[in-house]
């Protein structure tokens, strides 16, 4: 758990299909990524690309959050490694194992790895679009080793994710305007991010990881998170 972030306040942006000058809290799906809660980013151009998931033109609503006592988790920094991240995100996705060692391996997660994010107010992290999604899959699935997941993670460059999770975190958070995103600009850039990083994903793992820790690896050998090839 981090303390809260020095600056008073900062800026962040939510991509919709519609203007959100109130986001409620307790609403959203309960099987997004860190389950429920308001997802922000600090790029414009982000949200204007999950504003467009369809064909239709979408919003980039901007807000400001003042960060004084709020505590922010932050799982892209030590002490959690990504398989803390992967643990949340088995924890509230809707994952399905389709192997033995998936199975196993879903669980390990859970009972080693899964971060305590009661006392959280903001969680810090990867987004699992789509295709990031499928590599979290693969590598549970024994299929890729640990450092060609993590690898993957940065080829789309999707940035970080900060989530607001709290009552007090909600009401820290003002709206501030939106602006339009264009879906023949921004679905047209989302689904290229999307292929060139699925693109980039299958020149890596077609190569062979040998020395690399699988997830059957981990498994077996206990691994926890001070384990230095986590690092």
């Amino acid at each position: 758990m981090r303390r809260p972030m020095e600056t008073s306040s900062i800026e962040l942006w939510h991509g919709s299909s519609h203007v959100i000058k109130h986001p409620e809290y307790g609403m959203g799906k309960p099987n997004n990524d860190y389950g429920r809660g308001f997802y922000c980013t600090r790029s414009i151009e982000l949200a204007k690309e999950w504003a467009c998931a369809g064909l239709d033109d979408g919003f980039a609503n901007r807000y400001t959050l003042t960060t004084d006592g709020l505590t922010f988790l932050d799982l892209s920094q030590p002490p959690y490694t990504i398989l803390n991240w992967l643990a949340l995100l088995v924890e509230n996705r809707r994952f399905q194992p389709t192997t033995a060692v998936a199975a196993q391996g879903i669980e390990y997660l859970r009972q080693v790895f899964l971060p305590d994010i009661s006392q959280a107010d903001v969680i810090v992290g990867y987004r699992a679009d789509d295709s990031y999604f499928s590599f979290a899959r693969t590598f549970v699935n024994n299929a890729i080793s640990l450092d060609q997941l993590a690898d993957a993670m940065r080829l789309g460059e999707l940035g970080k994710q900060i989530v607001l999770i709290s009552s007090r975190a909600f009401a820290a958070l003002q709206f501030q305007d939106c602006e339009i995103a264009r879906a023949s600009t921004y679905h047209v850039l989302r689904n290229e991010r999307d292929v060139t990083a699925r693109e980039a994903y299958r020149r890596k793992s077609a190569e062979a990881d040998i020395d690399g820790l699988f997830m059957r690896d981990i498994i077996r050998e206990k691994v926890t998170n001070d384990d230095p090839r986590l690092r």
